[in-house]
């Protein structure tokens, strides 16, 4: 039986839209790239596309890229998936990514980054506290630092899920850290914003320890957060 003309249309626009979510996390890998708070494929991007999840491919550096290689992933996916079109397998840590878009329904994308201070922090199993108020736009009075569980597996898995809770970022001890957002620009922005407050709070301890804001005054901010910056709900 043909397909209706309005079947046909949907496909087209169905496609153009995964073509387009393709596009832009190339353009992001590489933004992360570019700012320096990632290095060659380390690090992964996820993108949701209604039950799936478009996902960067496992050990591809970011300049050879394409959008052919980003792997489509269904959300009900109990294993890796391969394409099988281009050999290319999802990132190896397609689980967190995975089990943060099926806990949090708000989230439509997801920065996964070993940028160097973030880094530190987690290294040092460090949580990032209300040293600055940009650390209202996660959400909270802080941004948590998981322990440590190997790359991959579901005890990180477990871990991303639970310190994330309903904030836009976490620390992974000792690995590196994760920003969410509503859509792929924004998660970007909270992603290099992460990395600042990890390096601005890093100084501020070697120069003495910075002053922390109480919670209720970062509190009162966070909805002010939801209509500022890029992706925002504007009010």
């Amino acid at each position: 039986m043909a397909k209706s003309k309005q079947a046909v249309l949907k496909q087209a626009v169905s496609k153009k839209a995964e073509r387009k979510a393709r596009e832009a996390i190339v353009a992001a890998c590489r933004a992360m790239n570019a700012k320096d708070f990632n290095q060659g494929a380390a690090g992964n991007i996820s993108a949701r596309l209604g039950e799936a999840m478009l996902i960067t491919p496992s050990g591809v550096d970011y300049d050879e890229l394409t959008p052919d290689m980003i792997v489509a992933m269904d959300l009900a996916a109990e294993a890796p998936v391969r394409d099988a079109k281009t050999g290319f397998k999802a990132s190896s840590e397609w689980r967190f990514h995975r089990d943060i878009f099926r806990a949090r329904p708000d989230v439509a994308a997801v920065v996964h980054a070993h940028a160097p201070y973030a880094t530190v922090m987690a290294m040092l199993r460090r949580p990032i506290p209300a040293s600055h108020y940009m650390i209202a736009a996660f959400g909270g009075a802080s941004i948590e630092c998981t322990d440590y569980a190997p790359f991959g597996t579901p005890e990180l898995s477990e871990l991303a899920v639970a310190g994330l809770g309903p904030r836009q970022g976490v620390l992974l001890g000792s690995h590196g850290m994760i920003a969410v957002g509503p859509d792929l620009k924004r998660a970007l922005w909270l992603a290099g914003e992460l990395e600042t407050l990890a390096r601005l709070h890093f100084l501020a301890s070697l120069a003495g320890g910075p002053v922390i804001l109480p919670d209720e005054e970062v509190l009162s901010l966070v909805e002010r957060f939801a209509g500022y910056g890029p992706g925002a709900q504007k009010r």
